[in-house]
Parts: C-alpha cells; sequence; structure tokens
C-alpha cells in the first residue's frame, strides 16, 4: 500500500491556489458532514435498533477509519476526533425540523459546486478522477495540513 506521505504530496499538487485551498476547508468537512447525514437517513435493519449507535454512518466511520489507521496511525488520531465530531453534527442535523435527507443533500450539492468551483480556478482537475481513494485523501490532507500548522508530526 503506498505511504500517506505519497497520497497527501499527490493531492497535495492539484490544491495549490490560495482560494481552492480556502474552499476545499469549508467544502470537505461539509461533504463528509452531508455523507454522513445520508447514511444516517437511512433505515436500518430491524435487528440494528437496539443499538442506536449502530448505523450506516458509524459503520462508515469505522470502515473510514481502518483506512487511515493502516495509512497513519498519528493521522488516524486526529481523523477519529474529526470523524466522531461530523457524527455527532450529523446528528444535531436530524433534530432540525426539515428532514435529514433534505438538509444533508443541501450541503452535499453546495459542497461539491464549491469543490468544482475551487478546482476551476486552480485549474485542474480533482484527484479523485485519477483514483477513488482521493475521495478518503482529502480529509485526511486537510488534517495533515493542521498537523504541520501546531509542529505536530504525520507519522509516515
Amino acid at each position: 500500500m503506498r505511504p500517506a506521505a505519497a497520497w497527501l504530496a499527490e493531492y497535495g499538487l492539484s490544491h495549490q491556489h490560495p482560494s481552492n485551498k480556502l474552499l476545499h476547508w469549508i467544502c470537505v468537512p461539509g461533504i463528509v458532514l452531508a455523507l454522513l447525514g445520508l447514511l444516517l437517513a437511512l433505515p436500518v435493519p430491524a435487528a440494528w435498533r437496539a443499538y442506536p449507535a449502530l448505523n450506516w454512518a458509524g459503520l462508515a466511520c469505522l470502515a473510514a477509519w481502518l483506512y487511515y489507521l493502516v495509512l497513519s496511525p498519528a493521522l488516524a488520531a486526529g481523523m477519529l476526533l474529526a470523524l466522531l465530531l461530523l457524527l455527532a453534527l450529523a446528528h444535531a442535523l436530524a433534530q432540525l425540523p426539515f428532514p435529514l435527507w433534505a438538509s444533508s443533500l443541501t450541503i452535499f450539492v453546495l459542497a461539491w459546486a464549491g469543490q468544482f468551483a475551487g478546482h476551476a480556478l486552480e485549474g485542474r482537475r480533482p484527484s479523485f478522477f485519477k483514483d477513488l481513494q482521493f475521495l478518503l485523501i482529502g480529509p485526511l490532507w486537510l488534517l495533515a495540513s493542521a498537523y504541520r500548522g501546531l509542529g505536530l508530526r504525520c507519522g509516515r
């Protein structure tokens, strides 16, 4: 498996323009939030209903976190916190007086519009057109940037 540093470096090549970077800081968490909201809105099997924490959004977070753990335990620690925060925000969205799927879909569309606007400014296609794994690398790239800003090591 490619090391995290290689994924992050390649992702960074198409994310140099300051406006594109800013849009990614806004839109990538928005997309993750929206996906978690959409997954949270899906019905779960009857056997799962006895365990409120067992839902599609939680399983997606677990799968993503395991992927991050393989790539970089240091970054996986931060991603665990980020995923839990976004999952909590998705649960908060569910408490609003309109359907969770509708608010999540709205956020999803707006955030993707922002992403594509950023890449239009950048003049480069989004990385996930090359490899779908970059959809998981985007949040990790933001976290790695935050780690560097705080003087923390990203691990391998």
